[in-house]
């Protein structure tokens, strides 16, 4: 498994590639999490993407290849003790990394590649992808937060429909369900993203990151506890220049120019 890198200003590129139509494994997993964990420390980092090469963003975790790789059976727990420091790791950091993340989806996002369409804070697809979580159909349970993120976003009688059940979504079903931001003809994906990834690299990056954090906290704090957040948070971005350089734009009734500081 090969993750394509690439630093283009504000914005960081992650591209998958590998031949089981960008299927993730170990290393590719690993590698995920540290460029996140990194940009969500780089003052320069203000958008990540995610991508995949190809006709298809990622087919899930290579399970095949892990077997055939290791040749014999693992010992008992292993799947227990590797989880919390890999898939586990990964869905959650793409929610709590302070800098918004963008996942563009042609082709087959099942599995974990579906949970990173669903974590994402933007994802722009082509109509005609197609989202798909396998695990049943494999004969066995869901990973990577599938059972948590799915009942959240579109209910419980939905999240059965595809975990249970194994209902395929395309992209235009899938944002008419409200699982992902937008979906379009396939031949203007590019130009999508890309315009939405310029806004994003543009906007004032502590307060988005900030607002990030207070969205997918909210869910599961009372009232109280999520309004001592808001105040932390305006504290915080209240203190920024890109705050100072918003609210001299509005006085002098011009766009603002912010720097992500």
């Amino acid at each position: 498994m090969t993750l394509h890198v690439e630093r283009d200003g504000a914005v960081l590129r992650l591209r998958l590639d590998s031949p089981r139509r960008n299927a993730l494994d170990d290393a590719s997993v690993a590698a995920l999490i540290g460029h996140l964990e990194a940009a969500g420390q780089d003052d320069g980092v203000r958008v990540v993407t995610l991508s995949g090469t190809g006709d298809d963003f990622c087919s899930g975790f290579d399970l095949v290849g892990r077997n055939q790789a290791r040749g014999e059976r693992p010992r008992v727990g292993s799947i227990q003790r590797r989880l919390p420091a890999q898939a586990h790791r990964l869905i959650p950091l793409v929610l709590e990394v302070q800098v918004p993340v963008v996942c563009v989806v042609r082709g087959w996002a099942a599995g974990i590649g579906f949970q990173l369409a669903l974590a994402a804070d933007f994802t722009v697809a082509a109509g005609d992808a197609r989202f798909w979580e396998p695990f049943l159909a494999r004969g066995f349970t869901p990973d990577s937060g599938a059972a948590w993120l799915l009942p959240r976003m579109v209910g419980m009688a939905r999240a059965r429909e595809l975990l249970i059940l194994g209902r395929e979504l395309t992209g235009t079903e899938a944002a008419r369900w409200g699982l992902i931001h937008r979906a379009v003809d396939g031949d203007e994906l590019d130009r999508e993203a890309a315009a939405l990834v310029a806004t994003l690299a543009s906007s004032a990056t502590v307060a988005v990151g900030l607002t990030k954090r207070l969205l997918n906290t909210g869910t599961s704090l009372d009232l109280h506890a999520h309004l001592a957040n808001e105040a932390f948070a305006l504290e915080l971005s209240s203190r920024s220049q890109d705050f100072k350089e918003g609210f001299a734009a509005f006085s002098e009734k011009r766009p603002p120019k912010y720097q992500g500081r």
